[in-house]
């Protein structure tokens, strides 16, 4: 199976390299650019498949950076990788065409497993980001996250529709429907049904 080519950007060096160590078994690592600037130039000669880049690095900031190499035509996909939960700055991150948006302090099995989703054509949003936008974001996100099953549960929830309702209505035992909302609430980090349901109508999950 042919692995992921992956370019990074972080002008952190202690952060870039501990980085480099995780991922380097997971994924084709092409190198790791210091600045923005640096970050176009290695993606028009390397063609990566994913980028991991911060939105703050210098020369030239990682949205403008992203912007240039979408202008450039690359189809590289793009997960930033930052520090702020901010949901003006998670809006722009995927008006300027990200796939992804994680904080640094996600575990690193979560950032493999984003990374993953990524370059297989999915979108992703980290469940440690609790501020959203108001608005839905212009690309769905979580598709693989949550399971066809999952998101049709998730539906019926929004509708007012009790466990014992969405069991007869898909098929399935109580128990099944409880699971399977017990496991999207762990997924997408939340505590109580009306936040699940506040969670997924901003990330644009259910209509």
């Amino acid at each position: 199976m042919k692995r992921t080519r992956l370019l990074i950007a972080d002008d952190h060096v202690m952060f870039a390299e501990g980085l480099e160590s995780l991922l380097r078994d997971e994924f084709d690592l092409l190198g790791t650019a210091r600045n923005g600037e640096e970050l176009v130039e290695a993606t028009l000669r390397l063609q990566p498949d994913v980028i991991l880049v911060d939105i703050s690095m210098p020369v030239l900031n990682g949205f403008d950076a992203v912007r240039s190499i979408k202008a450039n035509g690359s189809d590289a996909k793009i997960v930033f990788l930052t520090m702020h939960d901010d949901a003006t700055l998670l809006s722009e991150a995927f008006r300027c065409g990200a796939s992804g948006y994680i904080l640094k302090q996600a575990a690193g099995e979560e950032l493999v497993n984003a990374i993953r989703e990524v370059a297989q054509g999915n979108n992703y949003v980290s469940p440690l980001v609790k501020d959203l936008p108001d608005e839905p974001l212009p690309i769905h996100t979580h598709k693989a996250t949550l399971t066809p099953r999952q998101r049709e549960v998730l539906e019926l929830i929004s509708r007012g529709m009790t466990m014992k309702e969405i069991a007869s209505h898909l098929n399935i035992s109580t128990r099944t429907a409880e699971s399977h909302k017990y496991e999207m609430m762990q997924t997408l980090g939340v505590d109580s049904t009306a936040e699940l349901i506040k969670y997924s109508l901003r990330l644009g999950l259910i209509s």
